[in-house]
């Protein structure tokens, strides 16, 4: 089932178990609460009549938003103002509506734990020879990595330099004569 739901001015969709960030909503984190204003209901494509219809929901967390730098100028005018500015949210999650409530998801079965610790942490860490076998094509250690030979660089010719501007002889016209020859 989904419904449609507004608060702080802003319409939200949603289904039990989904979570949602709206504005700041008096409360504090796992305490309960009842959105009311429910615009739309249904399941699938039918529609379900709202009269009377609250979503249930759970606070998660009171946060702030990401922040906002609001910066103002007037041109030629000597004129500038910056401030910043972090909006406060609240995070729900929607636990029912109506008469519908969220499912909670199964919890995977875990592996009994070890009675001592010690034991446990020696069961954990393999042994070293274990660790890496002999063929492996990734060295173990830090030492074996700088042991690996590089690929070798491919030999260029070397590059010729270009002779200096000094040196070299005027391209057209021959050698320009000093104000005092002519």
């Amino acid at each position: 089932m989904f419904a449609v739901v507004r608060t702080g001015g802003k319409q939200y969709r949603v289904t039990p178990g989904d979570k949602i960030v709206v504005e700041k909503l008096d409360g504090d984190a796992g305490q309960r609460i009842d959105l009311g204003d429910v615009l739309l209901a249904g399941e699938g494509s039918d529609l379900k009549p709202v009269d009377g219809l609250k979503v249930a929901a759970e606070i998660i967390a009171q946060a702030k938003g990401e922040k906002v730098t609001v910066f103002k100028k007037r041109r030629r005018h000597n004129y500038r103002r910056k401030k910043g500015h972090r909006q406060q949210h609240t995070i729900l999650r929607i636990v029912a509506i109506g008469d519908q409530k969220a499912e909670k998801p199964a919890k995977a079965e875990k592996a009994p734990k070890p009675a001592k610790p010690e034991a446990a942490a020696a069961e954990a860490a393999p042994a070293p020879e274990a660790a890496a076998p002999a063929d492996a094509e990734a060295p173990a250690t830090p030492a074996a990595k700088a042991e690996k030979p590089k690929a070798e660089k491919k030999e260029t010719a070397p590059k010729t330099q270009k002779a200096s501007t000094k040196d070299a002889a005027p391209a057209k016209g021959g050698a320009k004569k000093s104000s005092k020859e002519k």
